[in-house]
């Protein structure tokens, strides 16, 4: 199995779905841990540029979530329901509210590939193509991708 070090984020061609891979020095708990505590999220979601804060956070089955981010001035909410919390696995809604009718179905599980590596999955399913296409042409990479390594550093730092 070869090592992904960056995501890969790909777009499936029949269905409005993105999909995202990355590799973690981390057990699966340990990233389940920082995708449903709210006060790690804060600290590794998104882009380098801003900083988010939670609105309110209650990751069970059942659950709902909101959460802003600030770029400079400008303030950006989103918010979903989780669906689904498991011990390795969440299902989620997820909306931009500059967009609420742009509601997507995400869901992020976690492969444990032995000697504290894990695989992290996440897939993304949009209402449309050219709601998927605009996601991907958005620079949302960048935002993962920082996301992401934001993530292994806390791992790393023992955070987590």
């Amino acid at each position: 199995m070869t090592e992904i070090t960056n995501a890969v984020i790909e777009a499936d061609a029949k269905l409005p779905i993105i999909r995202i891979t990355r590799d973690f020095a981390a057990t699966p708990e340990q990233l389940m841990r920082a995708h449903t505590d709210q006060d790690l999220f804060v600290q590794w979601n998104g882009p380098d540029s801003i900083s988010s804060k939670i609105d309110y956070w209650d990751a069970r089955t059942g659950g709902s979530w909101r959460y802003l981010s600030t770029h400079g001035t400008d303030e950006i909410a989103f918010h979903g329901s989780f669906h689904h919390v498991g011990a390795n696995k969440i299902v989620q809604t997820f909306t931009w509210e500059g967009q609420p009718d742009g509601v997507s179905l995400e869901t992020v599980w976690f492969e444990d590939l032995g000697d504290g590596r894990t695989r992290l999955h996440a897939q993304s399913l949009v209402d449309s193509f050219e709601g998927r296409d605009a996601w991907l042409q958005s620079g949302m990479e960048v935002g993962v991708n920082d996301g992401y390594a934001k993530l292994q550093k806390l791992v790393t730092d023992g955070k987590v």
